[in-house]
């Protein structure tokens, strides 16, 4: 068993002070056998889960090897999504505040190019992004990696299930042959193996899914008529009576259609999947993540990289394709030692299809009879107000809190989860206090216009 102690790497003092300032105060199973590697400049092949601390131990490694003061883009870490990249961005943030100036930028598809454009003319030391992004900037000439000495790819098999593996060759056909290799991933088939036979110097593999510990999951399997399969749902929600959940289908379509019938019955639902503009997806997503929406309606892309500690439920309304997706989807609630609960639901045509589950862990279950679900309700217990001013107006929590305590009246309870963005903030605020909340509010003696999502 190696050791679990941040202090026991080559890391300097500052980077493990911030470690612990930041709430890092041990090595979970995947950042100890990785990150002696990674600091001793070799390739590596990390098998490990979502929630496995995994972006810690590339993002340790990668920032501890920076060179501050070479303003150039020195690490790359391609992510097969949106959401998956700036929730590795920010956690680099956290991560790099242990030095100054050390600048990280997201480039991802779905958002305006011409502002990233802004941003690259400034350089960056550090590049998240989506494979497709990252290879438009390189043919355009806005991005270089010619002192890019660590390449990091993330959930590497996502990625190729989605088809980027031409776009992330021609990505690295524009890096140095001489740079360091990282590749993580959930599962390591053989495309992945094939894949880091072509990119990977002798790479060293680590693998911690041994030694993590497993998530504590009830799974229940429900056989549900086709035309009562919503009515099936409710009734489960009524059950069960989840804080939050996540329903996955299996199509754009399928989502919207069903999270504005939960909606009918109740159940304050949204849907989030890949036809929804930039904006619109942060909407979603934080208000999911700040209690202000209680169950959300997503495809497994949509849903990739979502960052949610203590997720009460996931349902497969529609049967996945397959047992590994089944496994990462389900593998998003019980985490870090808390109870979850999966449900699946099928029809009689799927009876075959489902069969391959059944074990003795999993219970195959039938509602008999509906109970009255038109008294049942899942209704959030915040609200999500908006401030039309963020990061580039120089906020922060510390300023919005005291604009809400101060002038506006609430208290300290009254107000959830503060979540800053370059030009708006989004905070969470309990159902019986959001009447107070103003069209205008002052905050660091200026005034900022709020309105309610």
């Amino acid at each position: 068993m190696k050791t679990q102690n941040f202090s026991s790497l080559n890391l300097s003092d500052a980077m493990v002070k911030n470690l612990e300032n930041i709430g890092f105060k041990n090595m979970t199973p995947i950042q100890a056998e990785a990150l002696p590697y990674i600091l001793d400049s070799k390739d590596l092949i990390a098998k490990a889960k979502t929630g496995s601390g995994k972006t810690a131990a590339f993002g340790i490694g990668l920032l501890e090897k920076l060179d501050v003061k070479k303003f150039r883009v020195q690490s790359l870490v391609l992510c097969p999504t949106r959401e998956l990249a700036d929730q590795v961005a920010r956690e680099l943030r956290q991560i790099a505040k242990f030095s100054h100036n050390i600048k990280i930028l997201t480039l991802c598809g779905g958002v305006a190019f011409g502002p990233q454009l802004g941003s690259l003319r400034h350089q960056a030391h550090i590049i998240v992004g989506t494979p497709g992004r990252v290879l438009k900037h390189l043919n355009k000439n806005s991005l270089s990696l010619q002192d890019l000495n660590m390449l990091v790819l993330d959930e590497a098999d996502r990625m190729l299930d989605m088809g980027f593996i031409e776009e992330i060759q021609n990505v690295i056909d524009f890096a140095p042959k001489e740079r360091q290799n990282l590749l993580f991933s959930a599962t390591y088939p053989d495309e992945i193996k094939d894949f880091s036979k072509s990119i990977l110097n002798n790479p060293v593999e680590v693998e911690a899914i041994a030694t993590e510990l497993p998530n504590e999951i009830s799974e229940y399997f429900y056989e549900s008529k086709v035309r009562e399969k919503v009515k099936t749902l409710v009734e489960i929600f009524s059950t069960y009576k989840p804080k939050d959940a996540i329903v996955f289908c299996n199509t754009k379509a399928l989502c919207d259609e069903l999270a504005d019938e939960l909606q009918e019955f109740n159940i304050d639902a949204l849907s989030l999947h890949g036809d929804l503009e930039q904006y619109e997806r942060n909407d979603v997503l934080v208000q999911f993540t700040n209690k202000s929406c209680r169950v959300l309606v997503a495809t497994d892309v949509a849903a990739r990289g979502l960052d949610i500690k203590d997720l009460d439920m996931v349902v497969n309304y529609d049967a996945p394709h397959s047992k590994e997706t089944y496994t990462h989807r389900i593998g998003r609630t019980g985490r870090a030692g808390a109870k979850g609960i999966s449900v699946t639901l099928y029809d009689d045509k799927e009876i075959e299809k489902i069969d391959e589950y059944r074990d003795d862990k999993r219970e195959f279950l039938k509602i008999e009879k509906f109970s009255n679900i038109t008294d049942f309700e899942m209704k959030p217990e915040f609200v999500s107000v908006v401030i039309e001013g963020g990061k580039k107006d120089k906020l922060r929590k510390g300023d919005i809190l005291g604009a809400l305590t101060g002038d506006i009246g609430l208290s300290g309870e009254d107000i959830g989860k503060i979540d800053i963005y370059d030009r708006q903030t989004y905070v969470a605020i309990r159902n019986n206090a959001v009447k107070n909340i103003t069209k205008n509010i002052i905050i660091k003696k200026k005034r900022f216009t709020t309105w309610i999502l």
